[in-house]
Formats: structure tokens, sequence, C-alpha cells
């Protein structure tokens, strides 16, 4: 499920990696130790997965201004996720989702441990889906990151994905969505190896 971590003052920013051996980065969150146990990869090495999730700017979108919103309830989209409340969507522009952890405080892309037997590509998806009721379309694979955790090295595999349906509740995990253009995801993520992330996904999304 979701990805214990420090709050936004105590950023361990892992070290974002292309290949399959970056340096590893000291992080202090530590998970419940039968949590670990059920959700360890190969060799003692904890995998994660998560995605950068986007859309484009839908055209029923209720556009956010500094004065408040046109045409709708303030701070709310057409299908009822919050909208940056000080700047303009332009139509058809892309935007990212982040998700608002309440135990933490922060905000982040969604992403959480593989269960047992399960693909990183299959955990991104299904973790996707739990945190933020969306459903997606994995593109193309991002700079994974690699840290420690509780003394064991751990692995998150990321990709940007599509949102292509389903509709946002609060969660227990995951109190807000908020949909962002790049810009202001950058400002509005906590950890600094996330927004690295942003920059990656849309240099994939160049050709969609």
């Amino acid at each position: 499920m979701t990805d214990p971590a420090p709050a936004p003052a105590a950023d361990p920013s892992p070290t974002p990696a292309a290949g399959p051996s970056p340096a590893l980065a000291a992080d202090p969150s530590v998970a419940p130790a039968s949590d670990r146990a059920a959700r360890r990869g190969h060799g003692g090495v904890v995998r994660a997965a998560g995605c950068v999730l986007w859309r484009r700017a839908p055209q029923a979108e209720v556009r956010a201004t500094e004065g408040g919103t046109e045409g709708g309830t303030v701070g709310v989209d057409a299908v009822g996720v919050e909208v940056d409340g000080g700047e303009a969507v332009e139509i058809g522009a892309v935007e990212i989702a982040l998700v608002h952890r309440p135990r933490y405080d922060d905000w982040s892309h969604p992403k959480g441990k593989l269960e047992r037997g399960e693909s990183p590509a299959d955990a991104a998806v299904r973790e996707v889906l739990e945190e933020t009721g969306l459903h997606c379309r994995l593109g193309a694979p991002l700079p994974g990151t690699r840290y420690r955790v509780g003394g064991r090295p751990k692995e998150v595999s990321y990709w940007a994905a599509e949102a292509v349906g389903g509709r946002f509740e609060p969660n227990d995990e995951v109190d807000r969505l908020l949909w962002l253009p790049p810009g202001a995801a950058r400002e509005r993520l906590s950890h600094s190896h996330d927004r690295s992330l942003v920059d990656a996904a849309l240099d994939t999304l160049r050709t969609v």
C-alpha cells in the first residue's frame, strides 16, 4: 500500500537512477516488520512501484482563476477533483496528479510496495487505483530510485501513466487528489526526487 516516508522537512532525497544499480542513499523511513516481511523483493530488496499520473485538461474543466472559478464550484473540477486555485489551466494542456497523504502531510506521486509475486508494472497500476480510484494506462518507464529503509535496500520503479477513467474518493491513505500544470506540480511536491520525475515524464510525453 502507501509507502511510508518522512515528513516534507525530512526529505531523504533518494538518488534517481536510470540503471539497475544506482547509488544508495539513507532513508529514515521504516515500515513495520510484518509489512516488510510480506512485501520484500528478491535477495532482501524491498521493491515498490508508482506512476507519474497525467491527463489532458478536460474540456469541461472548471477554470481556476485568482478570483475563484468560472462556471462551477470553487476548487473542484468536472470529475470531482481539486484544481489549482491560483492558476488557470489552458484547455488541452497536460496536468499531473499529486496525492496528499495525511499520515505524513506530504504531496507525492502515487506509489507503494509490491505484493508477493506481483510485477512492478502490475503494482504501479494497482497502487494508482487504490490511492486515487483512477484507472491508468502505463506509458514509458521512468528513472527509478534506490535507497535504504531500515538497513535494507529499497528499489522503486516508476512509469508515466495516463488516467483513463474512474473517480477519486478520499480514503485512509490519501485524503486529497490535486491536478496541476507541471510547473505547479513541481512546486507542490514535497520531495526533490519526485520533482525530477515530473521532468522525466514530460520528456516521454512530447510525442503523445
